[in-house]
């Protein structure tokens, strides 16, 4: 009896902290801008099979899900990815996903050539020059990562950066402590500074 209680507490203890975790990092590196135009950014994930997996039918409906609905004037969905495991390009597949399955009918950019995390960032970076906020949308520590990189590629775009709707509570709760430890080796070339949470400035009474 008191085996299964701690396997259970065990096990509770493993999905509060996933989930915390997968939080944390969805707010981490993010600022609070403002402006009219915005760009989403949605990075691929390795697709061997002719449609969109799984995980990238994930990513692309939390991309449109991180689409601002106040009345933008220049919003743009950019998908990033190119052919990773298959002939076909993850952004390409990400699109036709958004545009056939969903009914998606804004504004899509498609970066087809990257086959890495920094490379994603690297292709995207002349699509982003003229809009005010940028979302990147991924597994919330892939993200991260992405943000960072950005962070380090041009800073002056990485202060737009806002957060994206990429982590839900109760949402992937059984796989979170599992994407908690591969997120934290992806993520151990970051520096203590790309891992800070972003605070939301305090209100003046």
């Amino acid at each position: 009896m008191r085996r299964r209680a701690g396997l259970a507490a065990a096990g509770i203890a493993a999905l509060v902290w996933g989930e915390w975790l997968n939080r944390r990092w969805s707010r981490a590196l993010v600022g609070h801008g403002e402006g009219e135009s915005e760009a989403v950014v949605v990075l691929g994930f390795r697709n061997p099979q002719a449609t969109a997996n799984a995980i990238n039918r994930w990513r692309v409906r939390a991309g449109i899900r991180s689409l601002t609905r106040d009345g933008a004037r220049t919003t743009r969905l950019i998908f990033s990815g190119g052919a990773v495991g298959s002939d076909a390009a993850e952004a390409r597949l990400m699109a036709d996903y958004a545009t056939s399955v969903l009914g998606f009918d804004g504004t899509v950019l498609i970066e087809d050539r990257s086959r890495t995390t920094w490379e994603n960032i690297r292709e995207v970076i002349p699509l982003l020059e003229d809009v005010d906020r940028i979302k990147i949308v991924s597994q919330p520590a892939h993200a991260l990562k992405a943000r960072a990189y950005l962070r380090r590629q041009r800073p002056d775009l990485a202060a737009r950066l806002v957060r994206a709707d990429d982590h839900r509570p109760g949402e992937w709760t059984f796989v979170k402590p599992l994407l908690a430890l591969y997120g934290l080796r992806g993520l151990r070339g970051l520096t203590a500074d790309e891992r800070k949470v972003s605070r939301a400035p305090r209100r003046r009474p």
